[in-house]
């Protein structure tokens, strides 16, 4: 029987739903979901696995102009995901005419390997505006399968997924066959924590915030975890503590309830507040955090 596979990565700017797409092909919810930007800043594999073939996926850091050390470990998962892809997905929207890294744009339409065009968010979008966008696409990227899809209504997918399934090269399967991701479940509760500061703090504040458990002890029935959440300066600690511990509290909560559903199983997390002073500049720092892996 011949067996198939290969890694799938996808890229695109912030916000262009390559999360939500991921989390739709894999079948679970591996990457987090915020409408802010730069939400994603790992790379994160999820893995389909099957008798005839085996698709590793890879979620990214949307691609942008990097500001500060951090942003430019972020970029490095981007280079290091076109460099190993066995077919690469580039994700646009509608209103969307080109990458912000023209460099990497340059790699696209030169690429060997192949290329799926995702038009997504179509849902927002008239019929008339979106044929136009489906030209304006071939002419630019000629190398290109153009797909029409909705990631968040799971429109087209599904017609994506078997494509995928066509261009992937005879291979043996690259991981385990029972395994969902290259991550260890400490990068999911730190992340499951960074969703809900995402989702509730404003401003620099989500920016300025990596989380570190620190223990993570899984029993029969529960898992009890200990997690630090690093900021930058003392203003920002007192934000995320907020009036009696009420912002930490309702993180803590929201986290934990996403963790349950998770781990299949009841979770007892600690939160604490730590300044680190930046660290989203100091490489060694960011090293320790899982960036920096050159």
């Amino acid at each position: 029987m011949i067996h198939k596979a290969g890694f799938v990565n996808i890229i695109g700017n912030p916000n262009v739903g390559k999360s939500t797409l991921m989390n739709a092909l894999v079948g679970e919810k591996l990457s987090i979901i915020t409408p802010k930007a730069q939400t994603t800043r790992h790379r994160i594999l999820g893995i389909v696995n099957h008798e005839e073939y085996q698709i590793v996926f890879s979620d990214t850091p949307g691609i942008i102009k990097p500001a500060y050390e951090l942003q430019a470990s972020m970029m490095d998962f981007v280079k290091s995901a076109l460099d190993d892809a066995d077919v690469l997905i580039y994700m646009v929207e509608v209103g969307e005419t080109a990458l912000k890294n023209e460099a990497f744009f340059t790699k696209i339409i030169n690429s060997k390997i192949p290329v799926i065009l995702l038009l997504n968010k179509i849902d927002k979008s008239t019929k008339e505006e979106v044929d136009k966008k489906i030209v304006y696409w071939r002419e630019k990227v000629p190398n290109s399968f153009v797909y029409v899809i909705s990631a968040l209504e799971r429109f087209n997918v599904e017609s994506v997924f078997y494509k995928i399934i066509e261009l992937l090269p005879e291979a043996p399967p690259f991981y385990p066959k029972d395994q969902l991701t290259d991550k260890p479940e400490r990068f999911f509760v730190n992340e499951k924590i960074r969703e809900k500061i995402l989702t509730h703090y404003k401003k620099e504040i989500p920016y300025s915030v990596e989380v570190e458990t620190e223990s993570f002890i899984e029993e029969e029935n529960i898992v009890r975890i200990r997690s630090i959440i690093m900021v930058e300066r003392d203003t920002q600690k007192g934000i995320i503590i907020g009036h009696k511990g009420s912002a930490i509290k309702r993180v803590g909560a929201e986290a934990r309830k996403d963790l349950e559903r998770f781990f299949q199983k009841k979770v007892f997390i600690e939160l604490y507040v730590k300044v680190n002073k930046n660290w989203r500049s100091d490489k060694n720092q960011l090293k320790r955090f899982g960036y920096n892996q050159k």
